[in-house]
């Protein structure tokens, strides 16, 4: 009787899991300067014209974010993955207070994996100062389905009128204060114009599903003119029963792709689809190169290990593959084409692109495209490219722990 009920819930994850992970097609010839309808529109959102977008690299993005949060009038809505007590989450805690002494409503939205080393004081010294504080998802047994669903976006929105969204945790190391292994690289973006709009409207998502409030009104969504020339759209809907629209957006772009494609991403375990997508982009001449932290200068090397069981296939089909050394590379951003690039939260692996909840901005810009690929290539001076030959002959015990790991790959 116990081995029937084991295979029927077997059978039904299965059967939830076939629904939700179909193998995705595409047949096309346009360029994707020519795609921004159609890449907004099968990730369920739409181009936001008439933006300004400023990149910011590694602690230029607090920053930026402090500047905004010390400016606002209104709001301040702040959400991220994660937070640590420390000099960061100090000063962040500090920023938002003082704001809400000054009678600016603050909602924070912390999951709570990630947040469950926030400090006691940051939480209670925001919380007694007014400031709206919730933890996603928080271990107990009402959450006990869905505590595997994380909430890894980064963003803020001040006034509902700038939005910044990118990587950067509350983690000292973010700082980059300091060179070594300590230190923590990341890429972010500040935006103005009609598409915060749509980065407000994915943290009302989660804070809806949290709290039940639902926040309207000029403080929060106030009419936007444009402020510039970038078209954006956003992906961050993860529709029941479908792929959810990071999947679709970064799978959509390496099947369109003619030039190049530059990946940066620090948990970087496609699954079989996408390999077979960039191979096959690679073999019809586009520029693949794919960077991610090396195992040692990673936080979490068995993710490193687990991306190794696969890449012999990339390098057998013409993806180039560099691995950075100097310090954990945390930045999750593609460019293709020298025309379209993308700057968000995903992971490139299953978790993100079927578990987690993200957000990732597309951008259709020339400029900011090529900044990407000069950052690429200068992180190529901090790296070792891979070679297919020597790849080969890594040794048996980096085989077998690549191998016993990439069976965790769904859950790392």
């Amino acid at each position: 009787m116990l081995f029937l009920v084991v295979a029927g819930l077997v059978v039904v994850i299965w059967s939830i899991r076939r629904h939700r992970d179909p193998k995705l097609a595409i047949d096309c010839d346009s360029p994707i300067d020519e795609l921004m309808p159609s890449l907004s529109g099968l990730t369920q959102g739409a181009v936001y014209e008439g933006n300004t977008v400023e990149l910011l690299e590694d602690g230029a993005f607090f920053e930026a974010m402090f500047e905004e949060i010390r400016g606002a009038t209104r709001s301040v809505h702040f959400e991220t993955f994660l937070w640590k007590e420390g000099v960061l989450g100090g000063r962040l805690a500090d920023a938002l207070i003082e704001r809400r002494n000054a009678g600016v409503l603050v909602r924070v939205l912390v999951d709570a994996d990630g947040g469950k080393k926030m400090g006691e004081d940051a939480a209670r010294r925001l919380r007694e100062a007014g400031c709206r504080l919730e933890l996603h998802h928080p271990r107990h047994v009402r959450h006990i389905g869905v505590f595997n669903d994380r909430d890894h976006r980064k963003l803020a929105v001040v006034d509902g009128r700038v939005a910044l969204v990118g990587g950067h945790c509350i983690v000292d190391g973010w700082l980059c204060k300091a060179q070594g292994r300590d230190n923590v690289r990341d890429i972010g973006v500040r935006v103005r114009g009609p598409v915060v709009h749509a980065v407000q409207a994915a943290f009302s998502e989660n804070w809806v599903e949290d709290t039940g409030e639902l926040f309207v009104g000029d403080a929060v969504f106030p009419p936007l003119a444009p402020v510039g020339n970038v078209a954006v759209h956003v992906a961050s809907i993860k529709a029941e029963g479908s792929p959810p629209a990071v999947k679709i957006l970064h799978h959509l772009v390496v099947c369109v792709a003619r030039q190049r494609i530059y990946i940066q991403n620090p948990y970087f375990l496609p699954d079989s689809e996408a390999i077979d997508a960039l191979c096959t982009a690679a073999r019809r001449g586009v520029d693949v190169r794919v960077m991610v932290p090396s195992a040692e200068a990673s936080d979490m090397p068995m993710v490193q290990h687990a991306a190794h069981r696969n890449f012999h296939l990339l390098l057998a089909g013409g993806v180039r593959i560099f691995e950075y050394q100097t310090c954990l590379l945390h930045q999750k951003v593609m460019a293709v084409d020298g025309t379209w690039c993308a700057i968000g939260s995903s992971n490139f692996d299953d978790r993100s692109f079927e578990i987690n909840d993200e957000i990732t901005l597309g951008l259709l810009d020339g400029a900011l495209a090529k900044r990407l690929e000069e950052i690429f290539e200068r992180d190529m001076q901090e790296c070792v490219e891979l070679d297919a030959a020597t790849w080969a002959r890594r040794g048996l015990w980096h085989r077998c722990k690549d191998n016993a790991l990439y069976m965790f790959n769904e859950v790392l």
